[in-house]
C-alpha cells in the first residue's frame, strides 16, 4: 500500500511540478514581453520629446547631429536600437551605418498622423518589439519619427533565468513526497502489527462477513459508551440511523432501558429487552480481556418465539403508560365539571371511541351523594369525547333518569362495573330507551363498557366507554384497567366535591359578613361591587354608615389572606367598626380604637396557637353634607381617588399609617373639601394589583379609567370592573364609589342662643316658624319639646356658645351644641323628684338621639321620621309628670 502510494504520489508531482514549469515559463515571457513594449515606448516619448531633437530635424544635416545622440540612448537604456526617420520613412540614424538613407520597413504613417504605436514584427537583426512615436513641432506639427525596439530573444533570456529555481522547487517536492511515503509505509506497518497483504485481505473478508452476512446482531461499544461498529443485523433489529457510528447508544433512538443495557459495560448473557415491536436477547462481553481496546461487544438475537409475549408486554405498556397519563392530566383543578372533562378527554382515542362522564345533580353542588331506593335516580351528562362530533349520545347537560331494576342503575346502586361487548345482543341495556339504543346501533357503536365512580363508600356516578371504530370489543382485561383508571378519577371527583362543598360554605359565610344593601341616608350616592377570588374566600370588605347630622361613613378594610379564619376576621373588624361608629368618633380616633382591639385578639390567639391578625388595613371616612367637607385616615390601606366634576382626578395625600394590630403610632386625619357632585372611589389593593400586574399599574389604569368622563357610580363601578379585572381575579376585590351631595340652604337651620333660660322660648319659636315653612306643622309640638329639653340642658350643665341647628333630609334632626363636655343620659325619676325626666321625654318623641363630641365641646341631637303619625300618644297622669 505504501508504494502504490508513493508512485501515485511521485506522478501527482512530476505532473504538478511539469504544469507549474510551463505556466511560470509562459507568463515569464508574457510578462518580458509586456515590460519590453512600456520601456521601449517610454524611451521613444522621451527621445521626441527631448530638447533640440526638432532643431536637428529641421536642420541642414540630421544625421550629424542625432547618431551621437541615439547611440548614447541605446547604451543608457539597454534597448537594441534608437532610430530617427524623417516624416517620409527615411532613415537619419540605425545602429547599422548601411541602413542610414535607406526607407524603414513596417507602418508608420499612423506615427505621422501624431499617434504612436507598438508593435512586434521581424526586423534588419530578427523579431524584436517596436515602438513609434512622433516628434512634434511647436505648431503642432510632425517634425520626423523615433523608433525604439528591444530584441524577442532578449526577453527570452531574462525569462530563462527563473528556470533553475523552478528545477530546484520540483526536486525538494519530490525529496518531501519520498520522505512522507516512507513515514507512512512505517506508520501503516505498525499499526496493522506487521500483517502483510493476505493476513490483511483475510481480515478484510471477515469483517465484511460478519459486516453483512451474519444473521445476528454485533455492536461494538468503546470505554465511553459509544457506538463503534454495527453490522447489517443490528441495524435491522434496532433501527439504527445511517450515522449512528460516533453517537452515544443513548442518542441512536434506542428505548432508554435498552440503551442503558447497551451501554453499562458489564457482562449480560440473553437479557431479554424490548425494542419497538421485538423482543431481544442481549448478550454483552468486554473487548478488553486479551490486550484489546476497552469497550464491550453486544450480540443481539431476534426471539421470534416470543413475539406473542412482546406484543402483550406493549399492550401493558400502553396502559400503564395511559394511566400514568390519566394521573397527570386528571384533577389538574378543584372544579367537578373540568374534572369529569379530563376522564372523558384522556381516555379518547387510546381506549374508547367515544367516552361519557354522567354525575348525580348532589355532587355537581358539592353535596354528598345519596342513592334512592326503588326510585329514579337523576344524573345530568357533564362531559362527553369523541373521534367525531356527530355522536347520537345524550348531549351535555341532559338529566338522564336511572330505573334502579335497568342494568346501569343496579351497577351504580351495587358499584360494579357493566360490560357489554356486544350491544346488539343485549336486550337489557335496550329497554329504557329502544329509539336512543337503535341510534348508536345505527352509528356503529358495537361494546360498552359502563364503570360507576365510587369514593369512600359513596358512589357519585357513572364513566361510560363506547367503541365503534375499533373493532375490538372490550374484554375482561378492559374492564379491570377501566376499573382503576376510574377509581382514580373518582378521587378526583370527590375531591373536586368537597372543595365545592367547602368553597360554598366559605363564600356563603363571607357573603353572610357582607353587607346586604345600602342603608338609606340622603349624603351620598352610593355603588359598590364585590368580586370573591377565583379561589378560597378572602377578608376584604366595604360598609356604609349612616352617622348623626346626616353624615355617612365609607368604611373598606382587607385582612391579609384567605380561607374562614380570614373571612371569620373581617366579620369580627365590620362589627368592631360598627360598634365604634356608634360612638361617633373622628376618623383617626376610631381606627385607634379598631388597632388597640385588633392588638387583643392577637393576643388571644397567640397564646391559643392560632393564626394572627396583624395585616389587615382599613380606611375609615366620614362625609359631612352640610359642610361638603370629607375626614378620611387609613391604615396601612390604599387611599382613596377624587374624580372631581370637572373630570380631573386627584389622589389626596393621606398618611398612610400602620397596618391594624402593629401599634406604637398614632393615626393621623385629614379634611378633603369635595364639591358637589365629586366621585369618592374607595378600593382594596385587589382591584388594582395582581399577579401580572404591578401596584403602580394598577393604579395608572384607574386613572386612565376614571378621568374625563361623567358617569354614575353604578356605571364607574361597571367600568372599573371591566378594565382592572377582565377576568376572576386571584384575591378579593372590592370597590367602592360615592358620588357627594350637598345640602341646599332651604334644608338646613341655624340659631345662636344666649346662655339666659329666657332664650328657649325664642328660639321654640323660631324653629316652629322654619318647620311651617318647610309644611312639617305634624312635627312641631313633638319638636318644640325635645328642643326645649335639649336647650335648657345645654344652659342649665354646657357652657357658651350655644347653637341650634335643624336639618330636614329623609328625617328632622335638631342639633344643640355647647362648649361643655358633659354628656347627659337617660335615667328614670323617682315620684318625688323634681327633675330628670326630660331625656325621657326625648326618648319618647324622638325615634333617636344620642350624643357626640367635637373638638369644641358636645352636640346633642335627635331624629324624627316625618309623616309618622305626629307626636306618640303619651298618658301623662300614668306617667306622673310634674310641671
Amino acid at each position: 500500500m505504501a508504494g502504490q502510494v508513493l508512485l501515485l504520489e511521485l506522478a501527482l508531482v512530476v505532473l504538478l511540478v511539469a504544469a507549474a514549469v510551463v505556466s511560470l515559463v509562459v507568463q515569464g515571457r508574457h510578462a518580458a514581453v509586456q515590460e519590453a513594449r512600456s520601456r521601449s515606448y517610454a524611451v521613444a516619448v522621451t527621445f521626441a520629446h527631448s530638447p533640440g531633437i526638432v532643431a536637428a530635424l529641421d536642420g541642414p544635416d540630421p544625421t550629424a547631429v542625432l547618431e551621437p545622440l541615439t547611440q548614447a540612448v541605446q547604451k543608457s537604456t539597454h534597448v537594441e536600437y534608437v532610430v530617427v526617420s524623417s516624416t517620409r520613412g527615411i532613415r537619419y540614424t540605425h545602429p547599422d551605418p548601411a541602413m542610414i538613407g535607406k526607407h524603414i520597413l513596417g507602418p508608420y504613417k499612423e506615427a505621422v498622423l501624431g499617434h504612436g504605436f507598438t508593435r512586434t514584427y521581424p526586423g534588419s537583426r530578427g523579431p524584436a518589439v517596436n515602438s513609434v512615436v512622433p516628434v512634434p513641432r511647436p505648431d503642432g506639427s510632425t517634425a520626423g519619427l523615433v523608433s525604439v525596439g528591444i530584441k524577442v530573444t532578449n526577453i527570452n533570456k531574462m525569462a530563462d533565468r527563473e528556470l533553475p529555481v523552478l528545477a530546484g522547487s520540483a526536486v525538494t517536492a519530490l525529496a518531501l513526497t519520498s520522505g512522507g511515503a516512507a513515514l507512512v509505509s512505517r506508520r501503516l506497518r505498525r499499526q496493522t502489527r506487521g500483517l502483510g497483504p493476505a493476513e490483511m485481505t483475510r481480515l478484510y473478508e471477515h469483517h465484511d462477513a460478519v459486516l453483512h452476512s451474519v444473521r445476528e446482531g454485533v455492536l461494538i461499544i468503546d470505554g465511553d459508551g459509544r457506538l463503534v461498529l454495527a453490522n447489517d443485523e443490528a441495524r435491522r433489529l434496532l433501527r439504527l440511523p445511517a450515522d449512528a457510528e460516533g453517537h452515544p447508544m443513548t442518542d441512536v433512538g434506542l428505548p432508554p432501558p435498552l440503551a442503558e443495557l447497551l451501554a453499562c459495560g458489564r457482562v449480560a448473557s440473553d437479557e431479554v429487552s424490548v425494542a419497538g415491536d421485538r423482543l431481544l436477547a442481549v448478550n454483552l462481553r468486554p473487548t478488553d480481556e486479551h490486550g484489546g481496546p476497552v469497550g464491550t461487544v453486544a450480540t443481539l438475537r431476534d426471539t421470534t418465539e416470543l413475539a406473542a409475549l412482546a406484543g402483550r408486554a406493549a399492550e401493558v405498556r400502553g396502559r400503564l403508560l395511559l394511566l400514568h397519563t390519566a394521573g397527570a392530566r386528571i384533577g389538574t383543578t378543584l372544579d367537578v365539571t373540568r374534572t369529569a372533562e379530563e376522564l372523558a378527554e384522556v381516555v379518547v382515542p387510546r381506549f374508547a371511541d367515544f367516552a361519557s362522564v354522567d354525575l348525580a345533580e348532589s355532587v355537581l353542588h358539592g353535596e354528598e351523594p345519596s342513592v334512592p331506593l326503588g326510585a329514579v335516580l337523576d344524573m345530568r351528562r357533564t362531559a362527553a369525547a369523541g373521534v367525531r362530533d356527530d355522536h347520537p349520545f345524550y348531549p351535555i347537560g341532559r338529566i338522564i333518569g336511572f330505573v334502579p331494576t335497568s342494568p346501569p342503575a343496579l351497577g351504580l346502586i351495587s358499584g360494579h362495573t357493566m360490560l357489554v361487548p356486544d350491544l346488539s345482543t343485549e336486550p337489557r341495556w335496550q329497554g329504557p330507551d329502544p329509539e336512543q339504543a337503535a341510534r348508536i346501533l345505527a352509528y356503529g357503536v358495537h361494546s360498552l363498557l359502563s364503570v360507576p365512580l365510587h369514593a369512600r363508600g359513596a358512589v357519585l356516578g357513572m364513566a361510560n366507554f363506547w367503541r365503534a371504530e375499533n373493532p375490538e370489543p372490550f374484554d375482561e382485561d378492559d374492564l379491570t384497567f377501566a376499573e382503576e383508571l376510574v377509581a382514580r378519577a373518582a378521587v378526583c371527583v370527590d375531591n373536586a366535591r368537597r372543595y365545592t362543598r367547602e368553597h360554598e360554605m366559605a363564600v356563603t359565610l363571607q357573603r353572610s359578613l357582607l353587607p346586604r344593601g345600602l342603608p338609606e341616608q340622603d349624603a351620598l350616592d352610593v355603588a359598590y361591587r364585590y368580586l370573591p377570588a377565583q379561589a378560597g374566600v378572602g377578608g376584604d370588605w366595604f360598609d356604609v354608615i349612616p352617622l348623626p347630622g346626616a353624615r355617612v361613613a365609607l368604611v373598606v378594610g382587607d385582612v391579609v389572606g384567605h380561607g374562614l379564619h380570614a373571612a371569620a376576621t373581617m366579620g369580627r373588624l365590620r362589627t368592631a367598626v360598627h360598634n365604634f361608629s356608634t360612638l361617633d368618633l373622628p376618623a383617626d380616633e376610631l381606627l385607634a380604637r379598631v388597632d388597640e382591639l385588633v392588638g387583643r385578639i392577637d393576643q388571644e390567639e397567640h397564646a391559643g396557637d392560632r393564626a394572627e391578625v396583624t395585616g389587615a388595613t382599613c380606611l375609615y371616612a366620614v362625609y359631612d353634607p352640610v359642610a361638603g367637607i370629607c375626614s378620611a385616615a387609613r391604615a396601612g390601606h390604599p387611599g382613596p381617588v377624587l374624580l372631581l366634576p370637572d373630570g380631573t382626578v386627584q389622589f389626596p395625600d393621606i398618611p398612610a399609617g400602620l397596618p391594624l394590630g402593629i401599634g406604637g403610632l398614632p393615626f393621623e386625619a385629614v379634611e378633603l373639601p369635595l364639591p358637589e357632585g365629586t366621585r369618592l372611589v374607595l378600593y382594596t389593593d385587589g382591584l388594582v394589583e395582581s399577579r401580572e400586574r404591578d401596584f403602580d399599574t394598577g393604579l395608572d389604569t384607574l386613572r386612565d379609567t376614571l378621568t374625563g368622563r361623567h358617569r354614575t357610580p353604578e356605571e364607574t363601578c361597571d367600568d372599573l370592573i371591566t378594565a382592572l379585572l377582565p377576568t376572576p381575579p386571584g384575591d378579593d376585590a372590592a370597590v367602592l364609589v360615592a358620588a357627594t351631595r350637598i345640602f341646599a340652604p332651604s334644608r338646613v337651620g341655624e340659631w345662636d342662643i344666649e346662655p339666659d333660660p329666657s332664650a328657649v322660648a325664642g328660639v321654640r319659636k323660631e324653629v316652629s316658624q322654619w318647620l311651617t315653612e318647610r309644611g312639617l306643622e305634624e312635627e312641631i309640638f313633638a319638636t318644640e319639646l325635645i328642643l326645649s329639653e335639649l336647650v335648657t340642658n345645654a344652659i342649665r350643665y354646657g357652657g357658651a356658645p350655644i347653637r341650634v341647628r335643624m336639618l330636614h333630609n329623609h328625617a328632622l334632626i335638631c342639633e344643640v351644641s355647647d362648649s361643655g363636655s358633659t354628656a347627659p343620659h337617660l335615667r328614670y325619676a323617682s315620684t318625688t323628684d323634681e327633675g330628670g325626666r326630660g331625656l325621657y321625654l326625648v326618648a319618647r318623641f324622638a325615634d333617636r338621639w344620642g350624643t357626640r363630641y367635637t373638638a369644641k365641646g358636645k352636640v346633642i341631637w335627635s331624629e324624627q321620621t316625618p309623616g309618622a303619625g305626629g307626636a306618640p300618644a303619651f298618658n301623662w297622669a300614668d306617667d306622673a309628670l310634674e310641671l
